[in-house]
């Protein structure tokens, strides 16, 4: 009888051990949690929709092959609306409610650097997909905020390389008046300045995001009769700049350079409307470079979302590559070893092999700048005579980067 007792009461403290240990085991084999909050209403969606539906294209085939370290991924996104409080109020959601692990987003610099400034309080690791200030992963940087984008000081360097092989020297800069535009123009000038010391600046025009007509603007602009104009706008602008420089005739009578004017996300909507002859750069057209690579991933997001893919796709391809490949290496959802194993790696993508500078933990992408033009056989424009810029010569260097942050 005594023996029949103890083996109950052994068996009675089993199942009460394991009932208070469940949720625990529970919780450690359930999803890993991503969340992403961006802007998915208005203009700046022709960018941000192809980050979300390249992610979830990657994430679904990792997770249809058992995932990473036997827990499948799983995300949830939050919209931001463009604004900075909203933007940092879903932050906070997604990490306090949600529970998520890492975070993902966002288009608007400024709220970036909000949100990084939080991760970096809270100690979660923020992988950012679109903003571009160089504060995020210059200045502002920190051990818990990555970029998977190019950033200001890179598409500055990019910029002036191929405007200082031109024959303009008075030029007006002109974009939304945030920081974004500020910071893309302050790059732009300044690395083009130290390139080619006899260029002028004779004027400027800010105005504020998403200004719905910029005709007054551009009539002022031509007055000025400069030889070129720095065009700084952002997401939230970029298409409709474009319409009106068509429209008003500004790009056939004065030279314009904006960055991302050559990328899908900007010229699909504007079909063959979208001015010719505009100088942009982009990190990726889903024509270029043409390789087995780059022709597998168009086709594989066509065939899943029946459209081309645009830039957003590259960065929403090389957050997923880079989160499940650190994931692997640290060997468990950890965060500070998740971290680690961040810092420096290499991965492949439709453009070549990307690595996550450790220093800065920004990625070496490359640039290619190009002019736009209508092309038998595209419902859009395209860009061509496109020149590769490598990341090495676009990346600010380390010790750059140690004198913005006062080391």
């Amino acid at each position: 009888m005594k023996r029949i007792l103890w083996v109950s009461s052994l068996c009675l403290w089993g199942v009460i051990i394991t009932l208070i240990c469940l949720p625990f085991g529970a919780k450690a084999q359930g999803p890993i949690k991503i969340g992403i909050v961006d802007t998915y209403s208005g203009p700046p969606t022709t960018y941000t929709y192809d980050v979300r539906d390249a992610f979830k294209l990657a994430i679904d085939e990792v997770n249809a092959k058992g995932g990473v370290l036997g827990r499948k991924i799983e995300f949830t996104t939050r919209d931001d609306k463009f604004k900075v409080d909203i933007c940092l109020s879903m932050a906070k959601e997604l990490i306090m409610m949600e529970k998520v692990d890492i975070l993902m987003g966002t288009i608007n610099s400024a709220a970036t650097l909000a949100v990084s400034e939080y991760c970096k309080g809270e100690k979660i690791p923020f992988i950012v997909t679109f903003s571009k200030s160089d504060k995020i992963t210059g200045e502002k940087g920190h051990r818990y905020v990555f970029s998977v984008t190019e950033n200001t000081a890179m598409i500055g360097k990019a910029a002036a390389a191929g405007l200082a092989k031109r024959p303009y020297v008075k030029y007006w800069i002109a974009g939304d008046d945030y920081e974004y535009g500020h910071a893309l123009a302050d790059g732009v000038w300044g690395n083009l300045k130290r390139l080619k010391p006899d260029v002028q600046l004779i004027g400027q025009s800010w105005w504020k995001v998403g200004e719905p007509e910029l005709t007054p603007y551009l009539t002022a602009i031509s007055a000025a009769k400069p030889d070129a104009v720095i065009f700084a706008t952002g997401g939230a602008s970029m298409v409709n700049a474009m319409k009106a420089a068509k429209a008003t005739g500004f790009a056939e009578r004065i030279p314009m350079f904006i960055h991302t004017a050559t990328e899908h996300s900007t010229l699909a909507p504007l079909g063959l409307d979208a001015p010719e002859k505009v100088i942009g750069t982009s990190n990726y057209h889903f024509y270029y470079p043409d390789t087995p690579k780059n022709k597998a991933f168009a086709k594989a997001f066509k065939d899943a979302y029946g459209r081309e893919p645009k830039v957003g796709a590259l960065y929403g391809y090389l957050a997923a590559q880079f989160i499940t490949r650190a994931l692997t290496k640290a060997g468990k959802m950890d965060r500070e070893r998740f971290i680690d194993a961040l810092e420096g790696m290499k991965v492949d993508s439709p453009v070549g092999e990307i690595e996550m500078r450790a220093y800065d933990h920004q990625a070496m992408l490359p640039m290619y700048m190009g002019v736009t033009k209508k092309v038998a056989g595209y419902p859009f424009l395209i860009a061509t005579d496109i020149v590769t810029i490598p990341a090495s010569e676009v990346m600010p260097s380390i010790e750059e980067i140690k004198k913005v942050r006062g080391q």
